[in-house]
């Protein structure tokens, strides 16, 4: 036992000696441990320095490439799904143009408003009913339309104002009755306010302003 530690301590006495006196001295006359040693650290200083100048971004535009194919990979896929129903989603498309052209009929032009504006009371006239007050108020134009307020308030009895309500909902064109407050008179008629609602599509030269209007505002947000 006494003889085996003998050897490792001479083994590393040994070894211990071959790195002394390197200063000064050409690495290619060191003796074997120290150039092994040195060749270990050149070739990990390589691969470490390889990794983080080189390779690290090979890695990433090779994870980034697998991301992007993954992505067309998945667009393909619902292209091809797409194309598989081309003949369902125009069948939809068709039913859907369809129901909105019904209900751009529904709507009145800029020009029709006065006619509308004359049947909603032509409709209270009709029924007997004494308009007190009708007084449209400022269009409230929206992204596809425009909204007409109008101030009613109308007396008469509860079938007459019953049967104007009915008209007014069969009206061609849309038009609804909101915030309605009825009250009794002393000689025992009724009084109907109500806003009526009106709307009407907006005209290509309006779509236009919206959409102008609609893009400054972005624009201007993205400066602030």
């Amino acid at each position: 036992m006494a003889k085996a530690n003998i050897n490792l301590n001479e083994l590393f006495a040994q070894f211990t000696d071959q790195f002394r006196d390197l200063s000064g001295r050409h690495p290619g006359q060191w003796p074997l441990a120290p150039r092994v040693l040195c060749a270990i650290g050149v070739t990990a200083a390589v691969c470490v320095a390889g990794y983080f100048g080189y390779w690290s971004s090979q890695f990433e535009e090779q994870e980034a490439g697998l991301a992007q194919e993954n992505k067309l990979r998945d667009e393909y896929k619902i292209k091809t799904a797409q194309a598989i129903n081309l003949e369902a989603l125009r069948a939809q498309k068709a039913q859907v143009d369809q129901y909105v052209e019904r209900l751009q009929k529904q709507l009145p032009s800029k020009a029709e408003m006065a006619a509308l504006l004359t049947d909603i009371n032509q409709a209270g006239a009709g029924r007997g009913l004494q308009f007190e007050l009708f007084k449209p108020q400022q269009v409230v134009v929206k992204d596809y339309y425009a909204e007409l307020p109008i101030d009613i308030k109308i007396t008469g009895s509860y079938h007459d104002i019953g049967a104007f309500t009915g008209d007014i909902a069969n009206l061609p064109r849309i038009v609804t009755l909101n915030n309605l407050m009825l009250s009794t008179g002393k000689d025992g008629t009724l009084t109907l306010e109500a806003v009526a609602k009106t709307f009407r599509y907006l005209d290509p030269e309006e779509v236009a302003a919206q959409r102008k209007a609609a893009a400054d505002k972005k624009k201007a947000a993205k400066k602030s």
